[in-house]
């Protein structure tokens, strides 16, 4: 990650982290299979209704990953982290549970973004796991940086998609989630045009965070062949 810490985590930080990304690999595995379920056996069940329990939980829990960089647990990136995981909060949260269930819920975005997250998530846990411990093989190093290439895009449009739906509530009832003037503070607050700021920021940011992507696989995997090399 830009702007890395070198500080590394004590004993207690390591038992802890090692944890953290253990529980999020289980998770992460459960909602797949649940996806994976769904689509083998609908009933008359939704998808959203399916997973719903497991993706709030578990994607929530990200947040410690805020406080995680922030005091020096892990060296990556705060800004970076604190955007990766809020705007994931946001679609969540913001999008997904704060609309009716026949808008963002019932998008086609949904299982795009659960299958890109769910696959991306069991992978990057699972190999910051095996890195507290140094016994990374090569082919996890090559998922966590190669995977991204199709998962990324596909979650990212799977995330517009959902706000798309959040947008078309939020344009059919514009008092949702807003606070409108006049009123005794003379503020307003308009969630229809928070959703379309957030949408807007994806145009800068994500290119931005795709080409990181790619310098850290370039930067990881040159380095694992040069260490095999010398081995």
């Amino acid at each position: 990650m830009i702007g890395t810490k070198s500080k590394k985590p004590g004993i207690f930080g390591k038992l802890y982290l090692a944890l953290y990304n253990f529980i999020q690999t289980l998770g992460w595995s459960y909602i797949l299979y649940q996806v994976i379920q769904y689509y083998i056996n609908p009933l008359n069940n939704t998808l959203w209704n399916k997973a719903e329990l497991s993706v709030v939980v578990f994607q929530n829990a990200a947040v410690l990953e805020v406080i995680h960089t922030t005091i020096g647990l892990v060296p990556s990136n705060v800004i970076i982290t604190t955007f990766q995981v809020l705007s994931r909060v946001m679609v969540v949260v913001g999008v997904i549970l704060a609309t009716p269930y026949t808008y963002a819920a019932a998008s086609p975005g949904l299982p795009l973004l659960l299958i890109a997250w769910s696959i991306t998530e069991v992978i990057r846990y699972f190999y910051y796991f095996l890195n507290l411990f140094a016994i990374v093989p090569h082919i996890m190093i090559w998922l966590r940086y190669t995977t991204f290439i199709i998962l990324y895009p596909i979650g990212v449009t799977g995330e517009l998609l959902c706000f798309y739906a959040a947008v078309r509530y939020a344009s059919t009832y514009p008092h949702a989630w807003s606070y409108v003037l006049p009123n005794t503070w003379n503020f307003t607050f308009s969630y229809l045009y928070v959703l379309i700021g957030i949408m807007l920021l994806y145009i800068p940011l994500f290119p931005k965070l795709y080409m990181h992507m790619f310098a850290q696989r370039r930067k990881m995997l040159n380095s694992n062949a040069a260490v095999k090399k010398t081995d």
